[in-house]
């Protein structure tokens, strides 16, 4: 007796997006599939300059001859020293972007500046002492 079997093929791993109606689903779906492949990591890497690739090294607390690796011969874990090198350094970054620019807009010596200026722009050269006064003061 023979036994037949029905072979059923099976599914393939989508690599491509395909649009499926799911609120975006099938893109999320690729970019974690291309993160986990560290794709995204690779891209970055290969845009660096060899001083930029050193200094993220250095956050990871790696060997800087490793700037002349690839990504994709550094094992896993090295790899995922470097992505959270870089997370750190883009969280520094943003915190000190978003530092100097509420510090360069709230600066007091701004505003008085400022009313110097129109003081001396009117030719009242007293008043613009005044302020120019002010701010040296706050500057000690």
């Amino acid at each position: 007796m023979t036994a037949t079997h029905s072979v059923t093929p099976s599914k393939a791993h989508l690599s491509v997006v395909q649009p499926d109606g799911r609120a975006g689903f099938g893109a999320l779906r690729a970019e974690l599939h291309a993160r986990c492949e560290d794709r995204d990591l690779i891209a970055l890497w290969s845009g660096l300059k060899l001083a930029e690739r050193k200094a993220v090294l250095a956050s990871a607390g790696m060997e800087p001859r490793d700037a002349l690796r690839s990504i994709e011969q550094m094992s896993q874990h090295d790899r995922d020293a470097i992505r959270a090198a870089i997370g750190r350094m883009s969280r520094y970054a943003q915190q000190l972007g978003s530092r100097l620019g509420t510090e360069r807009h709230a600066h007091p010596s701004r505003d008085l500046a400022a009313n110097a200026r129109r003081a001396l722009d009117a030719g009242r050269m007293c008043e613009a002492l005044h302020w120019l006064n002010l701010i040296e003061q706050g500057a000690e």
